[in-house]
């Protein structure tokens, strides 16, 4: 998704101006990489299921190496053929200051117009409409676990890229009612936002909750996690993927998942990317009983993960990590130069 001029930084825009960099590091799925001649090709990527697609462990042989945020990530590279001394590990952060501050939440409302802040438990999802994120799966447990008279609310943050995918969700979230035998007109009510906010508006979206949950199928890194993580919002996460990177039961209430084939609807879409590679399927009742101690107060356990994201998840220390593996490619391949044998001048072995 592009952005909106308006939300563009223009420092980007201004970076045209040649450097004769010995490095060429670019962001993008695999098979995008245009290789530099005569330069350290570097790729930072990740996925979000088991193993790659084969177009893209071929496509290794573009770079020189690829950086990826989690051991999840590498452990996809690794089982799809790619050897594992290409792979390295650099995970992604956070801006500690920018959700260090406080904020004026967002002034959200039920359907009710009830006030979001006046519930006292309020948890948020963001997510965009894609089978992966399993939106459908939380807002089934959300009928199963929750009541109309639960002082709660569940806010989805939605971002729907992809024609069509609001009305196949929509017609799954009816579907929910049949399957459920409960109506969202007696569960606790839910408020969806879809609207684009600018990096500096987002920490008003957490200061609006309480607790952040996911039942994602796959990350590779969920950025929304580590951001409500640092908002010092207390966090309901899948154990698998990238979350196992960076949280544990110390600092997260984690939900059981069990390895599924990565199946996709046809209403879903193309899921060509995903054949052949599994996900992890959370456990629902675990869900439930995590998200109704939220609401009933019992979920004093866990740390916030606040300290740990705001320490050990800064950009700054994200760019150092990058930094160091480029420079240790760029010496790696001044040092396979200078070993390279120099070829001998016409005419000097005395011919």
């Amino acid at each position: 998704m592009t952005l909106p001029p308006h939300m563009r930084d223009p420092w980007f825009e201004s970076l045209r101006r040649p450097l004769g960099a010995r490095t060429v590091l670019q962001f993008c799925m695999p098979h995008q990489v245009v290789p530099a001649h005569g330069r350290v090709n570097v790729n930072y990527t990740m996925f979000e299921a088991s193993r790659i697609p084969d177009a893209w462990a071929q496509a290794h042989r573009r770079v020189d190496r690829i950086v990826v945020p989690t051991p999840s990530s590498r452990d996809a590279w690794v089982a799809s053929g790619v050897p594992a001394d290409l792979v390295r590990l650099c995970p992604l952060g956070v801006d500690a200051d920018l959700f260090a501050r406080p904020v004026v939440p967002l002034p959200l409302v039920t359907d009710d117009g009830r006030p979001v802040a006046a519930h006292r438990v309020r948890l948020l999802n963001i997510s965009e409409l894609v089978p992966r994120k399993n939106l459908a799966g939380l807002l089934r447990v959300w009928l199963r676990t929750t009541s109309r008279g639960d002082d709660a609310v569940l806010v989805l943050k939605i971002g729907a890229y992809q024609p069509g995918v609001r009305e196949v969700f929509g017609r799954r979230v009816r579907d929910l009612e049949a399957q459920t035998g409960r109506t969202f007109a007696a569960a606790a009510p839910v408020v969806v936002v879809d609207e684009v906010f600018r990096d500096e508006d987002m920490p008003r979206l957490y200061a609006a909750a309480s607790h952040y949950v996911s039942l994602s199928r796959g990350e590779g890194w969920d950025q929304t996690m580590v951001e409500a993580a640092a908002s010092g919002l207390r966090l309901i996460a899948p154990a698998h993927s990238a979350y196992t990177a960076y949280l544990d039961a110390s600092v997260a209430a984690l939900v059981p998942s069990r390895p599924v084939p990565a199946v996709f609807a046809p209403e879903d879409g193309d899921g060509v990317l995903f054949e052949g590679a599994s996900w992890w399927e959370p456990d629902e009742d675990a869900a439930a009983r995590l998200i109704r101690a939220a609401i009933e107060g019992r979920d004093g356990g866990p740390g916030p993960a606040r300290d740990r994201v705001r320490t050990e998840l800064t950009w700054e220390r994200a760019a150092r990590r990058l930094l160091g593996i480029l420079t240790e490619e760029e010496e790696e391949a001044a040092e396979a130069r200078r070993r390279r044998p120099v070829p001998s001048p016409r005419g000097s072995d005395g011919r």
